[in-house]
């Protein structure tokens, strides 16, 4: 099969790898239809995080189970599937309290799991699922969906739940004000999760007008471009002389935990998502002085995938138009570029599609 492997910085590269088989009772093995490049995927690319050796690269992708082990009852051949991020027994503690990225027998995406063996990346043909009942979601009623559908589909793995994350995270709810730093996918989802849970004033910081206007598709009441103490200055302006009740960190970086801090009123809550690029250590003094609430973390998409995807099938919520590129999975290193040159949003991978 062909699969995206990252050789170092900025070195993507799509090559011939062994089909995957059922190596566990466990398993399930997966034909892809869509994958796709994550902000995350970023950092290593980047050379943020360094790459020792040539490994498989990808957590996000949905497709066809071709087959699965003795053991697997929850998905069969035929099903269509969503693959979370993270992969997850389902049954451990962490698991049943629907914290399933500390999954005791957690296995990763391009690494290996518990026994040892390796896991294929999202980014290919064919990838091998450990643990299936617990990781893989079927959609009900739907075995070929069109790109629109697959694209929504597709969000559900990572960035649509991950925003939700930062929303529930930051106790979005009616009547309340929120602030979105981050206008990237994530940051996008977060703002229509913010809608959807039924926030009165949603206010995206963006200096992009394609991701500022699709931010205002989504729900945003208002777009900000300002920076630092500019842009928390201007949200107090918006809401009237008070800061947000709610603000959803969605980037990582020192620059943009500050950003949210700023942003947030006394009394407030914080949601943070961004997967950490250094730097961005809380300030305890400044949580401490204005009673803010900080929570997130990394997430459990597998625990917000069923309420999301009933919302999805029903056409309330089309997450999928955070992807304005899609692309043949041969064309990997292109979509690394482009979004890493800021060039697309998100962009989709498809196997075996022809220019």
């Amino acid at each position: 099969m062909r699969a995206t492997m990252i050789h170092g910085t900025r070195d993507i590269r799509v090559e011939d790898r062994p089909d995957p088989e059922v190596l566990l009772p466990g398993d399930a093995v997966v034909r892809v239809t869509a994958a796709c490049v994550c902000g995350s995927d970023l950092w290593p690319y980047r050379g943020v995080r360094e790459v020792t050796e040539p490994k498989p690269i990808g957590h996000e992708f949905v497709g066809v189970v071709e087959a699965v082990g003795d053991e697997v009852t929850a998905v069969k051949p035929g099903d269509f599937v969503i693959a979370p991020w993270a992969i997850s027994c389902g049954t451990c503690p962490p698991c049943r309290n629907g914290v399933q990225v500390a999954c005791e027998h957690r296995a990763a995406w391009g690494g290996s799991d518990e026994q040892g063996l390796p896991v294929d990346g999202g980014q290919g043909e064919r990838v091998r699922v450990p643990m299936a009942d617990g990781t893989l979601v079927a959609v009900p009623g739907v075995t070929d969906p069109d790109e629109a559908l697959t694209k929504s589909l597709l969000t559900l793995s990572d960035v649509m739940g991950t925003g939700h994350h930062a929303a529930v995270a930051a106790h979005v709810g009616p009547g309340r004000s929120v602030v979105v730093v981050g206008d990237g996918a994530v940051g996008l989802s977060g703002v229509l999760a913010a809608r959807r849970l039924g926030a009165e004033r949603i206010i995206a910081m963006s200096r992009h007008e394609d991701r500022a206007e699709l931010a205002r598709q989504f729900g945003a009441t208002d777009v900000v471009a300002e920076r630092g103490a500019e842009a928390a200055e201007k949200v107090r302006e918006l809401l009237g002389g008070v800061l947000a009740d709610s603000v959803l960190e969605c980037v990582g970086t020192k620059e943009s935990m500050d950003q949210a801090l700023r942003c947030t009123r006394p009394g407030g809550s914080l949601g943070f998502v961004g997967v950490p690029a250094g730097g961005a250590e809380l300030p305890i003094g400044t949580l401490f002085s204005k009673n803010i609430s900080v929570a997130g973390g990394a997430a459990s998409t597998r625990h917000y995938l069923p309420e999301l995807l009933e919302d999805v099938l029903s056409g309330d919520i089309n997450p999928g138009h955070v992807f304005d590129s899609v692309m043949p999975l041969e064309e990997a290193a292109e979509a690394y570029k482009a979004m890493d040159e800021r060039r697309a949003v998100k962009v989709m991978l498809v196997p075996g599609l022809q220019r």
